[in-house]
């Protein structure tokens, strides 16, 4: 270990006994993003014109971009509080020698217990119970909830999930859990059963769990919706990007999808009067799938063991360009 402690800037929300590790690891600069009013994002001018101030050698971020002067400073790490670190510019964090850490599957049960949540009120109508009870309309136009509110339960039920990694994973056995068959396509997946186009003929709800990439943006588009078992019941709480929004709307109106639940719109926004907010089958989050305080400890945790690591001369499990190590002794 070093004999004097480097300094850190971090500007990502710590939380739990990975953060007393940092503390004992790193003289700590501590300012949490979401913390500040307004909120603060840096561009990577600004967090490299910060960090320099602050004398920092190690870089822990969640949002802030790390890119161009940033790497120009002489910094030990960067670690990304992110299961994909897409705010640091890889190419150049390893072009400057600097290893990068990640914090992947932080959320995977967060995320998971919200597609659970998605998923219920889509087939459920909870969003709907809940409106008629607070408005004293209980027994809206003459009918009785039970008239309303039918509908066909999990249980028996096919899933497919399409990605199976850690979000996907802690989704299986959930939906499990609830007497589902879970079936899943990933072509990096050794566990996953199935085609996409298999998949989605078998499905009886369908939800999306992959990262975006050139391959899987758009993925899920009208011909994908339109070979779906009728009925079905879509949910996406990983990115907008990989679905069709358009075709997605059109497959509602026509009865094609049943219904839909999304957690999360592209450029983390949804106008008042897109069409998806006027179906009545249709259940909308802002982007809240990861937003419990435990991905927070989960974070600081992957991050602080990763560190510790670093600073011992080993090469971290979570560095995402372990090349920039290469001939240290683990």
């Amino acid at each position: 270990m070093p004999t004097t402690r480097p300094r850190a800037l971090v500007t990502s929300p710590l939380r739990g006994p990975g953060f007393d590790l940092l503390r004992e690891l790193l003289d700590i600069v501590y300012e949490p993003w979401i913390d500040q009013t307004p909120l603060r994002i840096y561009n990577a001018d600004q967090l490299a014109a910060r960090a320099e101030a602050e004398g920092a050698t190690v870089l822990i971020v969640e949002t802030d971009r790390c890119a161009g002067p940033v790497f120009d400073l002489p910094l030990l790490a960067v670690a990304s509080t992110r299961g994909d670190p897409n705010n640091v510019d890889l190419a150049a964090a390893t072009a400057a020698g600097v290893p990068v850490l990640s914090a992947a599957g932080r959320n995977a049960d967060a995320v998971a217990e919200l597609t659970v949540g998605l998923i219920l009120a889509a087939t459920r109508g909870l969003v709907d119970a809940d409106r008629d009870v607070r408005q004293g309309e209980i027994y809206r136009d003459g009918t009785i909830p039970y008239q309303r509110f039918r509908a066909w339960q999990l249980a028996g039920r096919t899933a497919g999930l399409v990605g199976l990694g850690a979000v996907g994973r802690a989704t299986r056995w959930r939906l499990e859990g609830l007497g589902m068959r879970v079936v899943a396509a990933d072509p990096y997946a050794p566990e996953a059963t199935h085609s996409l186009d298999g998949l989605l003929e078998v499905a009886d709800v369908v939800s999306l769990h992959a990262p975006v990439t050139p391959e899987t943006t758009g993925m899920i588009g009208a011909a994908q919706f339109a070979a779906m078992k009728p009925g079905v019941v879509f949910c996406n709480p990983a990115r907008a990007q990989l679905h069709d929004t358009d075709a997605l709307v059109e497959a509602l109106r026509s009865g094609q999808v049943a219904a839909a639940a999304l957690d999360h719109f592209a450029g983390e926004h949804l106008d008042a009067d897109h069409p998806l907010t006027t179906l009545p089958n249709v259940v909308l989050s802002p982007h809240i799938g990861g937003a419990t305080y435990d991905t927070e400890v989960n974070q600081t945790t992957l991050v602080a063991e990763g560190l510790c690591r670093l600073l011992a001369g080993a090469t971290p499990g979570n560095c995402i360009n372990p090349e920039v190590l290469a001939g240290r002794a683990d």
